[in-house]
């Protein structure tokens, strides 16, 4: 039984460490520049040092693990202005999804935004920033879902793991979530009433709001 519940060595077990190291960095459970052990992380996770090896670099092409020479890995700490270059990118792209997402959605899938608007809604008024947060990644992943731009949806997926840390504070910051409540409702009309352009301008806009933000 313990050797089924190990993944064991090659491909498999580097797959195995790449998804588990992966989800613990996107989810703020390693800190930006926590250094990154071989050895710990191949008995953390049951895998051999090589799997390990293997999957940081993985990671380090993702923009997640930073690979410093003589001296290892470590989370990879993704500044300011990295994070503004970042959302500028995520714009484009997230304008692109908005608009698809107008056009493509089906009727059940925009009644699903509409129903997550009013989510985000109860929570800003409850003053729970930490659920308008999680309903603000549940949104725009729809939306990226809905568009059906698979090629969009990846590219978004890759940058939207490196803000983890910058998302998390600004969903904490004073006013910020009152603010970018209703910037996130236009967003939801404008595909509810299938305006492919409004939309994109919608997303834009918000995403615009977030350069401001990162930038105070």
């Amino acid at each position: 039984m313990a050797e089924e519940a190990r993944p064991g060595t090659g491909e498999q077990a580097k797959q195995h460490a790449l998804t588990r190291l992966r989800q613990a960095i996107t989810r703020g459970e390693m800190a930006p520049a926590q250094r990154l052990v071989e050895n710990e992380l191949a008995e953390q996770f049951g895998v051999t040092r090589a799997s390990i090896r293997a999957a940081l670099i993985d990671l380090a092409s993702e923009g997640l693990v930073e690979r410093i020479r003589n001296r290892g890995s470590r989370v990879r700490v993704v500044t300011v202005e990295e994070a503004v270059a970042i959302t500028e990118c995520r714009m484009v792209l997230e304008g692109l999804c908005a608009a698809k997402a107008a056009v493509e959605a089906s009727d059940e899938q925009l009644a699903e935004l509409a129903d997550v608007g009013t989510a985000m809604t109860k929570a800003v008024a409850d003053g729970e920033p930490v659920t308008y947060s999680e309903l603000n990644q549940e949104l725009h992943a729809r939306i990226r879902e809905f568009s059906g731009q698979q090629v969009a949806v990846e590219l978004l997926e890759r940058l939207n793991a490196q803000l983890v840390r910058h998302r998390f504070q600004l969903a904490l910051r004073p006013g910020r979530p009152q603010q970018s409540l209703g910037e996130h409702l236009a967003m939801i009309e404008a595909i509810r009433v299938r305006d492919p352009r409004a939309a994109e301008a919608a997303a834009r806009a918000h995403l615009t709001s977030v350069i401001d933000a990162l930038r105070a």
